[in-house]
């Protein structure tokens, strides 16, 4: 019977499935997303060959990707923007050869380093990435920071690289599941309760804004400000101003 067994094989037992339902979970995940990205490369390659068909290129690609843009977005969501259209036609004409995408990488990733102009430097980021796992911010730190440059200027690079590695964060398979994209793409929605809080917490701060542009006569006391009525019932109020009325009074 499991109540006779002792607790560590129970522990062990408990270490190997879970690490059998991660590295399931993380495959899953990394397989959708580069399955995104393969598909992306390919519509940017579409977009590109019926570019060069049209005899006034630049005009007829400009309305092709309006019209595309307004079709697909209808049908599949906010993942086909027109300047997601654009990334993935400027993703096809840098990428070249789909073998030579990485599963490792997000969308997110290729879009960052779609904007390092210098192939060389791309080139050296999308290594980095690899080898080191960045995280989609990391990496557009690095490139903000000039990593690249830095380390080619240098003859003793590993000044360059611990202080680089100090900020570093990992790229974890499990946050490709909350990416936006991703979830267009598969049609999965977010969590609705997230974005009603931060709609939410925008529409209070606006109106905390309004009520303090209107000057004078209103005191900003409190936000989520607590009133108790009872030993035991508690509320908490979004926002609380103390409007102030002030009466002059003159003698002759």
């Amino acid at each position: 019977m499991a109540e006779n067994l002792p607790q560590k094989t129970i522990e062990t037992l408990y270490k190997e499935v879970k690490q059998v339902i991660e590295e399931s979970r993380n495959t899953a995940y990394r397989a959708a997303n580069f399955a995104m990205v393969q598909a992306y490369w390919g519509i940017g390659k579409l977009i590109v060959e019926e570019e060069q068909n049209g005899e006034e290129r630049a005009e007829y690609g400009k309305s092709l990707i309006k019209e595309l843009s307004q079709k697909l977005s209808t049908e599949y969501g906010r993942g086909f923007t027109a300047t997601n259209l654009k990334y993935m036609r400027q993703f096809y004409n840098t990428f070249g050869k789909s073998h030579s995408l990485s599963d490792q990488l997000s969308w997110t990733h290729y879009r960052l380093l779609l904007k390092v102009e210098r192939e060389k430097a791309r080139e050296f980021y999308l290594q980095e990435v690899i080898k080191s796992n960045w995280s989609t911010r990391t990496l557009n730190r690095q490139i903000g920071n000039l990593y690249y440059d830095r380390m080619l200027m240098s003859k003793d690079k590993t000044p360059v690289r611990q202080e680089a590695a100090k900020k570093q964060e990992f790229f974890k398979a499990k946050d490709i599941i909350k990416d936006p994209y991703v979830l267009d793409f598969l049609e999965l929605s977010d969590n609705p309760h997230f974005r009603e809080s931060e709609l939410e917490q925008a529409i209070i701060d606006k109106l905390q804004a309004f009520l303090l542009e209107l000057g004078k006569g209103f005191a900003f006391v409190s936000r989520q400000y607590r009133l108790t009525a009872g030993p035991e019932n508690h509320f908490y109020a979004d926002l609380v101003f103390l409007q102030l009325h002030f009466e002059m009074f003159f003698s002759d």
